[in-house]
């Protein structure tokens, strides 16, 4: 069986040309099965007929969107009156479900006015098919009540927890830092070969191991929760 792995910049590969886009430098991701031909989107945002026109390009077909976390620039929705497309309109194409963990839920309906039928709850733990694969969902807050983040293979796929150099933000109103530090400790418990793959492209590199990012990660400096919540938390 064969893994089908896309990482997708926004404003390069996908919304070329929309300034917000281009500026926030997001990433999208696919990943499925190719013997199946099953492909899941994660946090599709800004252009999601370029994001299902890349991916049913390469001969695959959506079955699900999977979430990170609810903000507007991974789920669509309202941004200084200014509307991002995200899973609701990826939904008026596509009739899949979305997986998010149960913490985001209310936020992502409010941001999107998707109904909650549309959405399937998880726990942190959990696991989602598509094809004859499994994407582990690992809980992971800090950044909002209810982030996670994906693991398939050896590809961790870490949305708005960890960058490759920094975290997410901390001062907002659903923020916790004592829960980013376990988070990242979580994290970084994973093995030395895992493929950090972050929610935005912050640094020069798109991707790097475990390995590398504890070594070049400032999060990664403090040796203890004491110290870390002394230099990071807001």
């Amino acid at each position: 069986m064969s893994l089908y792995f896309r990482q997708l910049l926004s404003g390069r590969d996908f919304a070329i040309g929309d300034a917000l886009a281009t500026q926030m430098v997001n990433f999208a991701y696919a990943l499925g099965d190719r013997e199946s031909g099953e492909a899941l989107l994660v946090d599709p945002a800004y252009a999601v007929d370029d994001l299902l026109g890349i991916v049913e390009g390469d001969g695959m077909r959506v079955v699900g969107v999977l979430v990170t976390h609810h903000h507007f620039d991974h789920v669509g929705g309202e941004v200084a009156g200014h509307h991002v497309q995200g899973i609701a309109e990826l939904l008026s194409r596509r009739s899949v479900p979305v997986h998010a963990h149960r913490a985001e839920v209310g936020r992502i309906l409010a941001a999107t006015e998707m109904s909650a039928g549309d959405i399937v709850s998880h726990e942190g733990g959990d696991t989602v098919a598509v094809g004859a694969r499994e994407v582990r969902l690992l809980h992971t807050p800090g950044h909002t009540q209810g982030s996670q983040c994906f693991l398939v293979d050896d590809l961790l796929i870490s949305g708005d927890t960890l960058f490759l150099e920094g975290c997410g933000r901390m001062d907002l109103d659903d923020s916790d830092s004592r829960a980013m530090y376990a988070s990242l400790r979580t994290l970084a418990s994973l093995p030395d070969t895992t493929a950090v793959l972050p929610g935005h492209r912050y640094s020069s590199s798109a991707t790097a191991t475990m390995a590398a990012v504890r070594e070049i990660n400032v999060v990664y400096k403090p040796a203890t929760e004491e110290a870390w919540l002394a230099a990071f938390a807001r």
